[in-house]
């Protein structure tokens, strides 16, 4: 069996912990409640070590985390060497803030990636789904990896 390692990355507030839970099905869905997690950058190499993939989540609703997101895709995408496919990006949408999707705009590199919007409360299945695909295209790439590495010791 495969395990992937998946990193929830993105600004304070945006929503991360929500939404990992939410995939996880480890709560339901409750009030903000701030998540200390690890917000020194010394301890991010440790964090990025062997990731198969990374979910930068943003709060759609705050402009600022639009610029921030891109730090957070070029620590750890780019400089992980990690490729666009492995990286999945969430505009978060809080409950009570509407759902305003076309009016997104993101500036490169971060308009080449998937772009998935999530309302955990008008339309949680939506989010599950994307991320069900997004976590299949990891482990898929994750076996061909494998499958390639054995055929080369065994030739």
């Amino acid at each position: 069996m495969l395990k992937a390692k998946i990193l929830f990355v993105g600004p304070c507030e945006s929503g991360k912990t929500v939404l990992a839970n939410f995939l996880t099905e480890s709560s339901d869905i409750t009030e903000y409640s701030p998540t200390q997690g690890v917000r020194f950058e010394s301890c991010w190499p440790a964090l990025m070590k062997d990731a198969h993939g990374v979910v930068i989540v943003f709060n759609a609703d705050i402009p600022s985390h639009r610029k921030e997101t891109e730090m957070w895709y070029s620590c750890f995408v780019q400089q992980q060497s990690l490729q666009d496919t492995q990286c999945m990006l969430i505009a978060h949408h809080k409950p009570g803030s509407g759902d305003d999707k076309g009016s997104l705009s993101l500036s490169p590199p971060l308009n080449k990636l998937k772009l998935v919007h999530s309302n955990l409360e008008d339309d949680p299945e939506e989010i599950r789904m994307e991320f069900i695909k997004y976590l299949k295209s990891i482990i898929n790439s994750m076996s061909e990896s494998r499958d390639r590495e054995e055929m080369s010791i065994m030739t």
